[in-house]
């Protein structure tokens, strides 16, 4: 396990958002939890290009780009070229110093560079002959993306660093393995390293790409046009080069009788992680977050606690951030804390009361949830199923004020009243802007505390 020197660690914090008051008997407590990592490669949303590093500096890591080379990439032929390009674009935001390779993928996984089961170190030179590799790159047979991040992980594994990284592309159906052999190769993966994945043109599997992005704790996206590759691929490289810390875990400890209902990311997507929590040590457990750079993001937490009457009061839930100190399981804590009580009163005003940031939030899963369902229902035929979801979906987009969702919900739905949720479905949309919607459904905007 690599080790974090005191310079290239950000700082954390932990910020609680919640209504701690309950009613006489009441159980359920929420929490918006907030957490905040400063002084690493991104600065908000501007990313801190390779080159304002000094020269062999800045966190170790390595990185694979996993390149769709099926036969339906030479259809049109200029999405082959378009991934060359968006491959190498990426490899030109490398930083020196960072372990890097390239898969070719098909129904097998192959090396492009540099081969012989090893990783380049990222200089001028292996830039350029990366990219030179690139170049003999061709379309032909089938996909087994399985195959493709297993080869990523065997590589990933070779090299004894901080951060781990994957890039992945495809433009099809993963035809040429089952659905168990790729939910296999992604359990395999999973906390081992991160990855992007992208879906260019419309005919992928918007949940195939979004499952994956999910399992490795990635980002997921449409590129319906292929020339929008290379812009894309240069954001994710920097972004990926941004990151300073790795396996960063989010550790809920709970005292007895306290149940942990459910631990889900909700900005700035929604994603479920309540099913990976893994045990440490007595009522406690830890729930994985990925890699960190400069960002921020939100959790709700809820937790169900045993009853009790006015009066009282106790500690829900404790959170911290750990990292993995070792290869032996212990872990190093990140110096950040934040406390979820309970209190009960027979104030009803207080009892009652939502606190905005768990109200926001709620709305927001929610959204992504009736979205879902919306397009499910619409592909399935039912018109009546699929428009009261959309419509739904409309008006939480309103009253959110989530304008990128409300934006896209309008290319699949005529909206009469968002704030009523009236809508009625276009006879007619584009494939691009429904895949669009769908795999941008989780997408969530901040709340305005």
């Amino acid at each position: 396990m690599a080790n974090f020197s005191k310079s290239n660690v950000p700082q954390f914090s932990v910020d609680v958002y919640q209504n701690e008051y309950l009613p006489e008997g009441g159980r359920e407590v929420n929490a918006i939890v907030t957490v905040t990592a400063t002084g690493g490669g991104t600065i908000g949303s501007a990313v801190a290009a390779p080159h304002l590093y000094p020269p062999g500096e800045g966190p170790s890591a390595a990185v694979v780009l996993m390149v769709d080379c099926s036969g339906s990439m030479d259809y049109p032929p200029a999405k082959m070229r378009n991934a060359r390009d968006a491959t190498a674009a990426a490899i030109d935001a490398l930083r020196d110093g960072v372990n890097f390779a390239v898969i070719g993928g098909t129904h097998v996984a192959k090396e492009v560079y540099p081969g012989g089961g090893a990783l380049a170190v990222a200089d001028a030179g292996t830039r350029e002959q990366a990219k030179q590799a690139l170049r003999k790159l061709s379309a032909g047979g089938g996909t087994a993306i399985g195959t493709w991040l297993r080869l990523a992980d065997r590589l990933l594994a070779s090299a004894d660093v901080a951060i781990r990284h994957g890039i992945l592309l495809t433009d099809g159906r993963n035809e040429h393995e089952s659905p168990q052999d790729l939910k296999a190769a992604l359990d395999a993966c999973a906390g081992r390293f991160t990855c992007d994945a992208r879906g260019v043109g419309t005919d992928w599997e918007v949940k195939e790409v979004t499952a994956i992005a999910s399992a490795l704790l990635g980002t997921a996206d449409i590129v319906a046009d292929p020339a929008g590759l290379a812009a894309d691929f240069t954001r994710m490289m920097e972004t990926a080069m941004g990151k300073e810390v790795a396996d960063v875990s989010l550790r809920l400890w709970t005292p007895v009788g306290t149940t942990v209902r459910f631990v889900k990311q909700v900005a700035p997507t929604v994603e479920e992680l309540t099913g990976r929590r893994t045990e440490a040590g007595p009522r406690a457990g830890d729930y994985p977050l990925g890699s960190w750079g400069d960002e921020s993001r939100d959790y709700h937490v809820c937790v169900e606690v045993p009853p009790a009457g006015i009066g009282q009061e106790m500690l829900a839930a404790r959170l911290s951030l750990v990292i993995p100190q070792s290869s032996d399981g212990s872990v190093r804590s990140l110096g950040a804390q934040g406390l979820v009580r309970a209190v009960w009163t027979d104030d009803m005003a207080a009892s009652t009361s939502i606190n905005p940031q768990v109200a926001h939030y709620t709305g927001q899963a929610e959204l992504a949830e009736v979205i879902r369902q919306g397009l499910d229902l619409r592909k399935e035929g039912d018109i009546d199923g699929a428009t009261a979801k959309l419509g739904r979906a409309v008006q939480l987009a309103s009253v959110s004020g989530n304008a990128d969702t409300a934006k896209l919900l309008a290319k699949v739905v005529d909206v009469v009243d968002a704030a009523t949720g009236t809508v009625r479905l276009k006879a007619k949309v584009e494939e691009a802007d429904e895949m669009t919607l769908e795999t941008r459904s989780t997408k969530t905007v901040r709340v305005k505390k």
